[in-house]
């Protein structure tokens, strides 16, 4: 593991980094005193619901909504045990998957419609929801530090006017969503609205973030020498983010990114969807296909069922309703639907094949020969998607690797060693960036002819074509 260097700033601040996922959140942090090693750690303590679950560094990015569009509780307080009681004696929304909702158009795909988004609720808009979540992560960490460091009041009163923020985001994310995002932290009252106020909020992908944790973590130790190159899949909830990156230096590390940076929208919900579809399909005319049966099953599948399923030779259970619940026409039998193990693949296999997909045209696109890939974040925990993985990209002559545990807080704790080193010194834009001008018209040049309708005539005399584009920065 590579030590981080002494803090060279002449007064403490604190750094947070907020890494909200589409099915679970977490958060890191360090606290900066002059001339000391910063010393980075998670929130592994939230109120109600994880009071006891000491070593837990997620929480699930859910919250409920009253009536008048309050919040009711957010996160592990809206997963305690209950209240889903709780919400339909109140009438409480639930919300969730709303990160997808700020993806940008160019992630669309037949994969991801909007109508199998879960809807935010009536009179909230994205912004609101993200600002919400933000201001209980914010909340979160301030009782957290207040509680668990030794003089931690006095301790968080000295550094509350002085925090910076990282915010991740998919590789797939781009200007206008760290915009919203930005917007989303003064909402939620982290930073004030104002030219220092934004300046405090940055910015890292998934996939650099990642980079980061396993440097950090010593899980690239082995491949931390001048010359190598490797590549991170982030595969969490929502999006899968594949980066790729080559040690230029190790003595100070110094990092270039090889290839442009991709996101595929194949995380883990979309295994939810397709069970979802499955179900709906194979209950339709069973008394057990109505919306309350399947909601229970889809909410053992999420927190059983797909969390330990790893050979398609074997069954699996969905549990659900009671011992009497019995039709054998759809194998439901002393309440369990049994899956065959094909059923099962059936969920996996599309975003098993969009990764290879991605990971090979990763490798095409990159500028140095890539032979070891790091797998991180909540889908990589799935034993099915790890060993069918590792099975496929060995036969394409690459190693695949994943920490042995923890895999989930990779890019919080990344976004804070980003924020304190940065490694990588060179990386590789998506899209060409440049400005529009106008062109001096040019009769003898076929593209204008064919626009000399649009031609303007200045006050100057000179003839020009308004509308042409300058590049400034040109993609690879």
């Amino acid at each position: 593991m590579i030590p981080l260097k002494p803090y060279h700033g002449s007064t403490r601040k604190l750094v947070v980094a907020m890494d909200i996922g589409t099915t679970y959140s977490g958060v890191a942090y360090s606290i900066l005193d002059p001339g000391e090693r910063p010393k980075i750690q998670g929130i592994t303590r939230f109120p109600s619901g994880q009071e006891n679950a000491a070593g837990d560094s997620k929480i699930p990015s859910i919250i409920y909504y009253r009536g008048d569009g309050t919040v009711h509780s957010v996160g592990a307080e809206a997963a305690a045990p209950g209240m889903d009681l709780v919400a339909e004696d109140d009438d409480l929304v639930f919300v969730e998957w709303f990160k997808l909702h700020l993806r940008p158009s160019t992630l669309d795909s037949d994969e991801i419609r909007q109508s199998e988004l879960p809807p935010l609720p009536e009179g909230k808009n994205v912004l609101d929801v993200f600002a919400d979540f933000m201001r209980y992560l914010f909340y979160c960490t301030e009782r957290y530090i207040s509680e668990t460091h030794a003089n931690g009041v006095s301790l968080w009163a000295s550094v509350k006017e002085h925090i910076d923020f990282v915010l991740s985001h998919p590789n797939g994310w781009e200007g206008l969503q760290q915009n919203k995002m930005r917007q989303a932290a003064v909402m939620a009252g982290l930073v004030p609205d104002t030219a220092g106020g934004h300046a405090r909020i940055h910015f890292i992908t998934e996939g650099e973030a990642s980079l980061h944790f396993c440097i950090r973590g010593g899980l690239a130790s082995d491949v931390i020498v001048d010359g190598e190159n490797v590549m991170i899949v982030d595969a969490g909830g929502g999006t899968v983010d594949i980066s790729s990156y080559s040690f230029l230096s190790t003595g100070p590390l110094s990092v270039e990114e090889i290839a442009p940076a991709d996101c595929i929208m194949q995380g883990s919900t979309r295994i939810n969807v397709r069970a979802e579809r499955f179900l709906k399909e194979h209950l339709e005319d069973s008394a057990y296909g109505n919306e309350e049966d399947i909601k229970a099953m889809l909410d053992h599948f999420d927190k059983s069922t797909k969390l330990i399923f790893k050979d398609g030779n074997d069954q699996s259970y969905i549990k659900f309703g009671s011992m009497g619940c019995n039709d054998p026409r759809v194998k439901i039998r002393r309440g369990q639907l049994v899956l065959s193990g094909a059923e099962m693949e059936s969920f996996y296999k599309p975003s098993l094949d969009a990764i290879v997909d991605a990971v090979q045209g990763q490798r095409q696109s990159a500028s140095k020969p890539v032979s070891t890939v790091f797998l991180v974040g909540g889908f990589a925990a799935s034993p099915w998607l790890f060993g069918n993985l590792q099975r496929m990209l060995q036969s394409l002559g690459l190693s695949l690797f994943r920490p042995d545990n923890h895999t989930n807080k990779a890019v919080a704790e990344g976004g804070v060693s980003s924020y304190l080193e940065q490694f990588v010194s060179v990386r590789v834009i998506k899209t060409t960036y440049g400005i529009e001008f106008n062109r001096d018209y040019n009769k003898r040049d076929a593209a204008h002819l064919a626009r000399s309708s649009a031609k303007v005539v200045r006050p100057s005399g000179c003839v020009v074509i308004p509308g042409a584009f300058s590049a400034i920065l040109t993609k690879v």
